[in-house]
């Protein structure tokens, strides 16, 4: 995916067509969603209400 990252960015997971990672910003953590060319940039508040989605999707 993409190799754009800051030194402080924390990959949390990587597939062939995806990849996830965390960066930390002054007031909050953020979150990423790479999926092809879209990435979604989640809060940290937003991260836990997709990951509560996704979960209950499965």
């Amino acid at each position: 995916m993409d190799n754009n990252h800051n030194d402080n960015d924390e990959m949390l997971a990587e597939s062939d067509n995806f990849a996830v990672w965390r960066s930390e910003e002054i007031d909050d953590v953020l979150y990423h969603i790479e999926m092809g060319g879209i990435t979604l940039h989640l809060t940290s508040e937003e991260w836990d209400e997709f990951s509560i989605l996704i979960k209950s999707a499965s």
